[in-house]
């Protein structure tokens, strides 16, 4: 997929102020300081699309950016250990969870894990979270530019070893750079070939 334009839209505080759901909407979602926005703007390849911060936490509302006048990128606001007070995170839990679950033209989701780490409790319940759900997801493993060797390979096939306890098959997985842009355009192919597959299905997303 050619990335032709990708333009901000708006911000929401609650998933019913959302632009109208008539697209196919692709989230991306992961623990604070995951590298979110890096990633997006690589794969947009604009610097600054989305709104990168050394401080874990900044994105607090869902953002949402339309690609290529076709579909809705949206940048959710991170789980975990974000620097805020417990009400907060409280609110963002719940923001998240009524925006997964009542978004009706939302996709995929794709669940950010920083490869850097071996398996964390708080990814591994997520993901859990949203296969009792009911959620279409994939993974995308940040950071792969900060480990080298084969250390990115053993921290990936830990998590795919954690996940086949309780799954039999494992959703799609991508390996990422948002400094050298690797992965960024396995994604886009997948939401590509995700979106012809709607088109030719005539996919609807009205009520």
């Amino acid at each position: 997929m050619v990335i032709k334009t990708a333009d901000f839209v708006k911000s929401s505080g609650k998933w019913q102020e959302c632009p109208e759901p008539n697209i196919p909407e692709y989230a991306f979602i992961g623990r604070s300081n995951v590298g979110k926005s890096s990633l997006i703007n690589a794969m947009m390849n604009k610097k600054d699309l989305a709104k990168t911060s050394q401080t874990p936490g900044k994105t607090q509302l869902i953002n949402h950016f339309l690609v290529n006048d076709s579909w809705y990128l949206t940048d959710l606001p991170g789980y975990g250990y974000a620097k805020v007070s417990k009400v907060q995170r409280k609110d963002f839990e719940k923001l998240i969870t009524n925006y997964i679950l009542n978004r009706r033209n939302l996709v995929n989701i794709f669940v950010l894990i920083d490869a850097r780490h071996n398996p964390q409790k708080i990814d591994l319940e997520f993901i859990q979270w949203c296969g009792e759900s009911g959620i279409p997801f994939s993974i995308i493993f940040t950071k792969a530019d900060k480990l080298k060797g084969n250390a990115v390979g053993k921290n990936v096939d830990a998590y795919k070893a954690e996940l086949h306890r309780t799954w039999e098959d494992l959703p799609e997985l991508y390996i990422t750079s948002a400094e050298k842009k690797q992965g960024c355009d396995e994604i886009l192919n997948f939401i590509g070939k995700t979106n012809d597959f709607l088109v030719s299905n005539n996919v609807s997303f009205d009520e």
